[in-house]
């Protein structure tokens, strides 16, 4: 079941930020031997499902390319962004996906040092000459809104996003 989960968010969030952006936030065809950094917290390190269903290990799969799990369980964005220079150096990431700032929204801290803290994420992947993709994380309430900060990132930096998916599992108890 959380295999499932994962390859439709998947399906959903490659389809969606290749369809859903205006033509400067679209992505170029990985190469065969492209490398994906799927950089986050603990939604993207897979907390509650082994490793190997884990979305980067799906992803991996899925797309027939390396993608490396960085994600950190209770990482602040903060954490994120001094973390984020090693790895880019250590891979050199032909894409980058951005799912941080879950830890942030739940212990309120300042959403503009998150914003922040993205932004220099993602500056730090493009000057690698990585393409970044963003995911969205919602607030954890009644409607499991994205907290609007990531919109904002990805029309300023002309990246996609994917803004439903993690609220469309979390608000979904089967998919849990």
């Amino acid at each position: 079941m959380i295999r499932h989960t994962f390859k439709v968010f998947f399906i959903i969030l490659i389809t969606s930020a290749l369809a859903a952006c205006s033509d400067d936030a679209k992505l170029h065809a990985l190469d065969a031997n492209a490398t994906v950094l799927a950089f986050g917290d603990s939604l993207t390190y897979g907390t509650g499902t082994s490793r190997n269903n884990a979305y980067p290990a799906v992803l991996e799969k899925l797309i027939s390319r390396k993608v490396i799990n960085a994600g950190v369980p209770g990482e602040i964005s903060k954490n994120g962004l001094s973390r984020l220079p090693g790895l880019i150096e250590k891979y050199q990431p032909d894409l980058v996906i951005i799912c941080h700032g879950g830890n942030d929204i739940l212990r309120k801290l300042d959403m503009s040092k998150t914003s922040n803290n993205i932004q220099q994420m993602i500056s730090l992947a493009k000057k690698n000459n990585s393409e970044v993709v963003l995911i969205g994380v919602p607030e954890f309430g009644l409607f499991l809104n994205t907290v609007p900060i990531y919109q904002e990132l990805a029309d300023s930096n002309h990246v996609p996003i994917e803004n439903d998916a993690i609220g469309n599992i979390i608000g979904n108890n089967s998919l849990k």
